[in-house]
């Protein structure tokens, strides 16, 4: 699974905007928006947040099983 569907599937999950979802992680929409897209990917930070917020570990967000 790549990064944005792990990120879109939690939003799904959550019933989250990309705008709440992106205030939840401290990063502007504009970012959480570019993930989806898959034109940039999350940096350091943003996934400690995102395994520290919703449980994600990093190996998901690179698709290593």
């Amino acid at each position: 699974m790549q990064v944005e569907e792990v990120i879109k599937n939690v939003m799904i999950e959550k019933n989250l905007s990309q705008e709440q979802f992106a205030g939840i992680l401290g990063v502007n929409q504009t970012n959480v928006s570019q993930w989806l897209s898959g034109k940039k990917k999350p940096s350091y930070e943003s996934i400690l947040m995102l395994y520290k917020k919703f449980d994600i570990q990093p190996n998901l967000l690179f698709g290593i099983k």
